[in-house]
């Protein structure tokens, strides 16, 4: 097996061994010439494909045409790359964002397409639901053994902490280190009552590499751990980790996005039995030290 990891450098790809990690500064995945003249020197076997442009509320709502634009154009030249190049087995990420927004709880795989996505951030959404169509049709027309994950929130060492375009935990973690290190309010929007599953990097990459080893089915698979935090817990632990003694002041004018999207992790439980998940303390301890040794050098 030869492994090929894109966004090899992001949240997910860092956390994964592979013979090869390319990013946006190695290959323009935007540029379906480029992505198979890469694919083509590369000559994977296997693929594991995370890149993409991702951030959190305030990405999604200012530019849903650029996510959607961007998100389906790297998407539809990987998966063709894949297809032109012989590649063998593809994994491919998309988001919770998929599901529609009036889905029945708990998510399972069959519901991604039953309706319309959270309208605020459609463009992303669409985009990667696009990805399961177009590797849908690919698997029946060329009988490839190609497959999509739709992992929770992701966390971990290697995030993008911007605070108005990244997800929400790691926008939580720089907005509490800049409150303390300024001795200035830690500002949280929302009301703090949303609920959020998570899940830890390294306990994705895990996943990926048996899933290529154990999954040959043409459904996606849910990535959960299925247990929920409120934001507010979120922020409690944040505080406590960083030993932030500052005000919490919660901007309730601002809006929360949807109130929470539960997800069955059973047919992942299935497959990998043994399956243990990074209890979210240990996980956020890492990821907060993290960031504060490399502070400088990530993305924010």
């Amino acid at each position: 097996m030869k492994l090929l990891v894109t966004g090899g450098t992001g949240l997910v790809g860092s956390a994964i061994s592979a013979d090869i990690k390319i990013s946006s500064k190695d290959v323009d995945l935007k540029d379906l010439h480029a992505t198979n003249a890469a694919f083509k020197v590369l000559k994977p076997t296997h693929v594991i494909h995370c890149a993409g442009r991702v951030g959190g509320l305030g990405g999604n709502l200012n530019a849903k045409g650029e996510y959607y634009y961007d998100n389906i154009t790297i998407n539809t030249n990987v998966i063709e790359a894949c297809r032109r190049s012989g590649v063998g087995k593809l994994v491919c990420f998309l988001s919770t964002c998929v599901f529609p927004d009036k889905a029945e709880y708990p998510l399972t795989e069959d519901k991604i397409h039953l309706g319309e996505p959270h309208s605020s951030n459609f463009g992303y959404a669409y985009a990667k639901r696009m990805a399961d169509v177009q590797i849908r049709a690919y698997r029946e027309q060329y009988g490839l053994n190609y497959m999509c994950v739709i992992p929770t929130n992701i966390y971990g060492p290697n995030d993008n902490f911007d605070i108005e375009n990244g997800h929400v935990l790691p926008s939580l973690i720089h907005k509490c280190y800049l409150a303390k290190k300024n001795n200035t309010d830690f500002e949280v929007w929302g009301s703090g009552e949303p609920l959020r599953e998570f899940l830890y990097s390294k306990d994705v990459a895990t996943i990926c590499k048996l899933l290529l080893e154990r999954y040959n089915g043409n459904e996606p698979i849910i990535l959960s751990s299925s247990i929920e935090y409120s934001i507010k817990q979120i922020v409690e632990m944040i505080v406590d980790i960083m030993e932030f003694k500052g005000n919490i002041k919660w901007l309730s004018d601002k809006p929360d996005g949807q109130y929470r999207k539960p997800a069955d992790n059973s047919k992942l439980l299935s497959i990998i039995p043994e399956l243990k998940f990074t209890p979210i303390e240990i996980g956020l301890k890492e990821t907060i030290q993290w960031f504060i040794s490399n502070y400088e050098n990530a993305r924010k």
